[in-house]
């Protein structure tokens, strides 16, 4: 693995419960701002979802993206679970978004 990958990875095990990130901050915070697809795409791959939480990680505007793990109706259902606030179907980012 790269390691903006294992930084990606490393971030997003630092998103707490009950708050998301969205994949642009992960890259910036990662060191390539312009990255959020290659950080969908590693979330896409994740093999360990507990020690790396990427449902915790949404589209800038809040939209639920695809979901490795049973979709996004899952991933939603985990969010709400944790306390993630939504407006319609989008996640609540001015209360939710992690401020890293």
């Amino acid at each position: 693995m790269t390691s903006f990958g294992e930084k990606v990875y490393a971030l997003t095990a630092k998103i707490p419960k009950g708050k998301v990130a969205t994949y642009g901050q992960i890259a910036a915070l990662a060191g390539s701002a312009r990255a959020a697809r290659a950080v969908g795409q590693l979330m896409a791959r994740n093999k360990d979802p507990k020690a790396v939480p990427c449902h915790r990680v949404v589209s800038a505007t809040g939209a639920l993206t695809g979901y490795a793990f049973d979709g996004v109706s899952m991933k939603r259902k985990k969010l709400i679970g944790e306390g993630v606030s939504f407006k319609g179907t989008r996640v609540d980012l001015a209360t939710a978004l992690w401020k890293s």
